[in-house]
């Protein structure tokens, strides 16, 4: 009998690969986006992480002698810091101008600067009320071409893009935002930023008399949102700076709006040069240019 041949065989053990996670609703809906719009989004949500942190420090320091103010000053820093190496990594090229390092050169023969508010709303967060926001727009020259709004703690994120529609990101999807349809002054619900300012207080008090009330939050960048929104139908300002103003501007734009300085200049190169602004609907601009004027122009 011929003896028995077994084969050897070589078992080669399975590779286990890590499973991946799968993706979120809000993850699928940033990737969706277009690319200078998910670098925005990640940038200003990669901030918010640690707002939120120093957000829930800032509520205990106000019981110290000392208080926050130093803290949010840090805060604010950090939080610029944090935006400007994630964009300038996305894109280097690209110039900045901020509330805290100033303009930052774009390269040569790029005409493309990201405008940036690392805490719109400050003495909001002081206060520890949750009321601010991080805010970037994107503009190529004169011209704002992208925007965002987020405040981290509420999770609120409102974006546009020009030519492309105004939205806020929410977990069961993206909304479309839409200026208020209100065209009674009797109705309308009008926010400004500070009645101490000698300039914007005559029109705030004349305007009070004839809407039904006057809001202030204390952060532009929400505010600008909110009209944009349909939840404030006008906004009055006198006072403010190019990154206060850039992302809420093309939201109002891109929501149907109608945003100028109080001369009706509607660029927002002459808006921030006039240091007014009126942020409104079609239809109540002329209402509320009539009331505007009569303190504007005395």
């Amino acid at each position: 009998m011929s003896p028995i041949t077994v084969e050897k065989r070589t078992i080669t053990p399975r590779v286990r690969t890590k499973r991946e996670r799968p993706e979120t609703r809000e993850e699928k809906m940033i990737a969706a986006l277009s690319p200078h719009l998910n670098i925005m989004v990640n940038a200003v949500r990669r901030a918010g992480h640690s707002m939120i942190r120093d957000f829930g420090e800032v509520s205990s320091l106000q019981v110290s002698q000392k208080g926050p103010y130093d803290f949010v000053s840090n805060a604010d820093l950090f939080a610029e810091k944090n935006l400007i190496s994630y964009l300038k990594e996305a894109r280097p090229d690209y110039g900045f101008l901020s509330e805290e390092c100033g303009e930052i050169k774009a390269a040569e023969n790029c005409h493309m600067k990201w405008v940036i508010d690392p805490i719109d709303g400050t003495t909001n967060f002081v206060h520890a009320i949750p009321v601010f926001s991080l805010s970037i727009a994107l503009m190529d020259g004169d011209d704002v071409i992208a925007g965002v709004i987020y405040n981290p703690v509420t999770n609120e994120l409102y974006y546009a893009e020009k030519g492309k529609g105004a939205f806020l990101m929410t977990p069961g999807g993206n909304k479309r935002l839409r200026v208020s349809g209100r065209s009674k002054l009797s109705h309308t619900l009008v926010g400004s930023n500070a009645i101490s300012n000698p300039r914007s207080r005559p029109i705030i008090l004349n305007m009070a008399e004839h809407v039904a009330s006057i809001r202030f939050n204390g952060c532009t960048t929400l505010s600008l949102a909110a009209v944009a929104a349909g939840q404030l139908d006008a906004y009055v300002a006198c006072q403010f700076k190019l990154w206060d103003i850039a992302a809420g501007y093309l939201l109002i734009k891109e929501a149907g709006g109608f945003i100028s300085d109080l001369d009706e200049k509607r660029s927002i190169t002459d808006i921030v040069q006039a240091q007014s602004m009126i942020a409104t609907n079609m239809t109540l601009k002329d209402s509320l240019f009539k009331i505007i004027r009569r303190k504007h122009d005395s």
